[in-house]
């Protein structure tokens, strides 16, 4: 890698962590903190280095069909750009990116960034500890979302006609991430291999099998006993319950008696059958009064919330895959008009040419 003197002198004590190389000498340099755009010397310009730090809130992305222009939003601080070619912008945003995250300590030491994918409304990379997705017209923003590798029990694919879907269960609930048919399988790979190798598992059998054993562990020790207990002595309590049984025969006999006098008092005293003094269920209830138990509602299912709002993440992805399709359109559309009056005005000026030859002659 050629590092130009002038780049050389703006590293300071920092290394180059990724080069891309640009048009001619035009290239990018990047390091753990900023991005350097190196400008060689011609015609038009002259030789420059232009600094982007990584502290940024967001980065966003306007693609042309010759040129790209990436943009680094520092929030109050304002706003920082520059173009690339269209051709190179996802060499440059690779590196770009892992040194924003890893400025909002997103990403740790030590921690690689394998892959970036950028799919229409969807920015997904994927780092040796996590995934980190952000949804939005920008490629980067604070409202993103990760799902650890610590926390991954399971990899599953839901397959369909146009995109299909990685699911990764994890130990809180089940993550979902969409990608195109054409790539889905580069992501797939990508993120198992990541998985994988987090978890020191050579293959997929083995990460189901580790994950297995996990479970039937935490099982049996969710029944297991202390084995200082001692054991309840049981000798005798047979007979003492027979003896207690027989004493308490002639108590319940008289309790019986007792309570058939006291409520034959009750009849003559109210002039009323002695049946009328049993509580009717009906007319308890229907009297507004609520035993603790009925006003108790049924708890919430946590797997039925969860496969709702996995249902509304879909619709909500569905819908902004068919938003950036209907912009595609357009915008091969504008172009198409574009094109169409650029042939028009070439028409017109051939016309008036023409024009102008005639009225000579």
């Amino acid at each position: 890698m050629n590092v130009p003197a002038l780049v050389q002198s703006s590293l300071g004590d920092e290394d180059v962590a990724a080069h891309v190389p640009l048009k001619g000498e035009d290239a990018v340099f990047v390091t753990p903190t900023r991005t350097l755009v190196y400008t060689a010397d011609g015609l038009l310009s002259d030789e420059s280095v232009d600094e982007f730090p990584h502290d940024a809130e967001g980065i966003e992305v306007s693609e042309g069909r010759r040129k790209a222009k990436v943009t680094l939003d520092y929030g109050l601080d304002g706003e920082e750009s520059f173009s690339v070619p269209s051709g190179k912008l996802d060499d440059v945003l690779h590196p770009i990116i892992a040194g924003v995250l890893n400025a909002a300590d997103v990403t740790q030491p030590g921690e690689t960034v394998k892959r970036t994918y950028r799919f229409s409304e969807l920015t997904l990379v994927a780092t040796s500890d996590r995934v980190v997705k952000h949804v939005g017209a920008a490629v980067w923003g604070p409202d993103y979302e990760q799902i650890g590798y610590d926390s991954v029990t399971g990899i599953d694919a839901e397959e369909g006609n146009v995109s299909s879907q990685l699911v990764l269960e994890t130990t809180a609930r089940t993550q979902r991430i969409k990608a195109p048919n054409e790539q889905f399988r580069d992501v797939r790979e990508t993120v198992e291999e990541a998985v994988y190798a987090f978890h020191d598992a050579a293959n997929a059998a083995e990460f189901e099998r580790m994950n297995v054993d996990e479970d039937a562990g935490a099982a049996t020790e969710e029944v297991s006993f202390d084995s200082g207990v001692e054991p309840i002595d049981t000798s005798g309590v047979g007979e003492d319950d027979e003896a207690a049984a027989d004493e308490a025969e002639p108590s319940a006999e008289a309790s019986a008696a007792g309570a058939g006098a006291e409520a034959g008092d009750a009849a003559s005293a109210t002039g009323e059958p002695a049946e009328r003094a049993d509580v009717n269920d009906d007319e308890f209830a229907s009297s507004g009064f609520q035993t603790a138990a009925s006003k108790v509602e049924p708890p919430v299912d946590p797997e039925e919330l969860n496969a709702e709002l996995d249902d509304l993440e879909d619709t909500v992805e569905e819908l902004a895959d068919a938003l950036a399709e209907q912009r595609e359109l357009a915008e091969r559309q504008r172009e198409a008009l574009d094109a169409q009056q650029t042939v028009i005005e070439a028409q017109r000026d051939r016309l008036a040419a023409l024009r102008d030859l005639v009225d000579e002659e």
